[in-house]
């Protein structure tokens, strides 16, 4: 009876350390994309996902086939000037693989830009994001995402 009760123990103390890990990890993600986020209102949408973009990157986007590879990507999205508007989200929710290398974020995002006669535009809604470690230990966004209809905006 005592082994039993030491074993229990034991599986319950193994069992809560690998779900803090778990936790801890989900927690990383969400910590990461919230870096993007903020790269992206420093320094602009451009510069925030070439930085964060996997080489084998894919981007989905309304009424456009999937946008595969960063060099692609990056020359039909990020080569133009971005100094006209402003990108940022919220990460809301993250999970990861048990194995570490492979996790998704989703939350919530704000456009930011002015129309030709100086009036704000602003547009809100919902995004999912693919991270994958790089051979570093890095987190890279492997595929992005979203969806506009929000009313509200980030807080």
């Amino acid at each position: 009876m005592k082994l039993t009760k030491s074993l229990i123990g034991i599986l319950f103390l193994f069992t809560h350390s690998v779900y803090a890990q778990h936790d801890d990890r989900k927690q990383e993600l969400m910590n990461v994309d919230a870096q993007f986020s903020k790269l992206s209102e420093a320094r602009g949408v451009n510069e925030a996902f070439i930085s964060y973009l996997a080489e084998d990157g894919v981007l989905l986007r309304p009424n456009n086939f999937p946008i595969l590879g960063k060099e692609i990507i990056k020359e039909r999205f990020f080569s133009r000037p971005d100094s006209g508007y402003a990108l940022t989200w919220k990460p809301l929710y993250a999970d990861i693989a048990q194995s570490g290398e492979l996790g998704y974020t989703c939350g919530i995002y704000e456009f930011k830009a002015m129309d030709p006669e100086g009036k704000p535009i602003i547009g809100n809604g919902t995004y999912v994001s693919v991270w994958k470690k790089d051979q570093f230990g890095n987190w890279k966004l492997v595929l992005d995402t979203g969806n506009e209809g929000l009313e509200s905006t980030l807080k």
